[in-house]
């Protein structure tokens, strides 16, 4: 197992996956919490068998796989389906992402997280780095991005812990309004102190 991990996030549409990319393209492995919340509901799987047993068959594609808008639909308005889903998946992807940071080989490890902050995970994590820009750039992003209306974007983001909060616990920031050449500067900087941090523990 790398034994520095470094916890990585960001409100939607402020770039964490160029970020991450770029860490990767540097040989450093990254363990994604998105990636690891839709491995635990395959088909077959713990998460999305209780899921059934739970919500019937109407949660599922005709392909037999979860239909995640159906069920963000039935969850939206109703806490304690959503706090029976948390309870449900946050321990798999918790057990999910600490086996991949362990069969990690690179001389540090990236645990991207969105909601790092919100779900405790920092805690696996020698220091963190958020990936930050203005809201009004998440939401104009974010809404061409998803091709989905400006409101729904501002919905996500209110959900989230607020940018002020993430940018009073994070250990570093950087800022990704600007340049993709100047964030890279910024990122290969944080790379060789991550590298070094790694090398003294």
């Amino acid at each position: 197992m790398s034994s520095w991990i470094l916890g990585l996030t960001g409100g939607i549409g402020a770039g964490k996956t160029a970020a991450t990319r770029y860490f990767e393209s540097m040989g450093i492995d990254v363990v994604d919490a998105d990636i690891v919340a839709r491995e635990v509901v395959m088909p077959g799987s713990v998460g999305l068998k209780s899921i059934i047993a739970h919500f019937g068959d109407e949660v599922l594609t005709t392909e037999g796989t979860l239909n995640r808008a159906k069920l963000r639909s039935i969850i939206f308005d109703n806490e304690a389906q959503k706090d029976w889903l948390n309870a449900l998946l946050h321990p798999l992807i918790r057990e999910q992402l600490i086996t991949q940071l362990e069969q990690a080989t690179s001389p540090y490890a990236i645990l991207c997280a969105p909601l790092l902050f919100e779900n405790g995970l920092q805690r696996f994590c020698h220091k963190t780095l958020l990936i930050d820009v203005p809201v009004e750039v998440q939401i104009a992003r974010t809404s061409e991005r998803d091709k989905v209306p400006q409101e729904q974007v501002k919905n996500i983001i209110a959900a989230q812990m607020s940018r002020e909060n993430k940018c009073q616990k994070a250990d570093y920031i950087i800022n990704n309004d600007r340049p993709l050449a100047e964030v890279q500067l910024d990122l290969d900087k944080l790379h060789q102190n991550f590298l070094n941090a790694a090398k003294a523990t």
